[in-house]
């Protein structure tokens, strides 16, 4: 009988260390992130150009993921790109603007909520509660963290309510605006003492004064939390009318201001 021979021994390379990078769709949001930043600040000026070398150099990346962010920030509505000119920041919302995007919501925003009570199941309730909570968590903080957060939860909150109305093609219409982000901007332009006009700086800071905050408490967020209540008991009549009514009375209690503002 033959002896077995004894198994060969194979020696393995050593593994060469993996030389880990970040992802690119990870660097890409940093870089969103830190332009956004720059024109929030007004570091990028309304109506000022941006030079994509320039970035480049200072946020010590390629011009890829500049450009990329830069397309971002344009459907995001705070970059424009104009042929042969390239992008600027796009400038602060203006009355008439602000007008008119109310008259938009007026139109889409009480039809999503009827028809959210008509289609909302469990997990749509459990979205809303949990949205409901995150907004009294909200309430906890204080000054500009306070409106920052609330600002963040009404944006959610409205675009939930289009995500469960079911209708893909209304509710891009809605996220297009980019609404709370430009109320949001002119907020913290109007804080920082970055808006010339006295008038103009007083609407916004009314704006958000009277939106979050009035004699009875937080005004929106109760409203927010009548809206989710028919919403949630089906009650597609009473949502579309609290909808309606909460746009309404948003518009209705900043008038006076922008009134002011289109006679100035």
């Amino acid at each position: 009988m033959a002896k077995s021979r004894p198994p060969v021994q194979v020696k393995m390379p050593e593994k060469t260390p993996v030389k880990r990078t970040p992802r690119r769709s990870v660097l890409s949001d940093e870089i969103h992130e830190m332009i956004k930043a720059m024109i929030f600040s007004h570091e990028i000026a309304p109506g000022q150009r941006v030079n994509i070398d320039a970035l480049a150099v200072r946020l010590e990346v390629s011009q890829t993921p500049i450009r990329e962010a830069l397309a971002r920030l344009e459907s995001e509505g705070l970059i424009a790109k104009e042929p042969l000119k390239g992008f600027s920041a796009t400038n602060l919302l203006t009355v008439k603007e602000f007008d008119d995007l109310f008259q938009f919501r007026l139109l889409i925003e009480p039809w999503c909520a009827e028809q959210a009570a008509k289609k909302i199941d469990d997990i749509g309730t459990a979205a809303l509660k949990a949205e409901m909570q995150s907004a009294r968590t909200a309430l906890k903080f204080k000054d500009y963290d306070q409106v920052e957060a609330l600002t963040e939860h009404d944006a959610r909150f409205h675009t939930l309510v289009g995500r469960i109305a079911g209708n893909q093609s209304v509710l891009s219409a809605f996220e297009r605006t980019h609404c709370h982000l430009h109320l949001f901007r002119l907020f913290l332009a109007t804080k920082n003492e970055l808006v010339e006009s006295e008038d103009r700086s007083k609407f916004v800071q009314d704006l958000f004064e009277q939106y979050y905050q009035s004699d009875s408490g937080q005004l929106a967020i109760k409203q927010h939390e009548e809206i989710a209540k028919a919403i949630i008991a089906k009650n597609t009549k009473l949502a579309k009318t609290t909808m309606f009514s909460h746009i309404e009375s948003s518009l209705r209690r900043f008038s006076p201001a922008a009134q002011a503002l289109n006679e100035g």
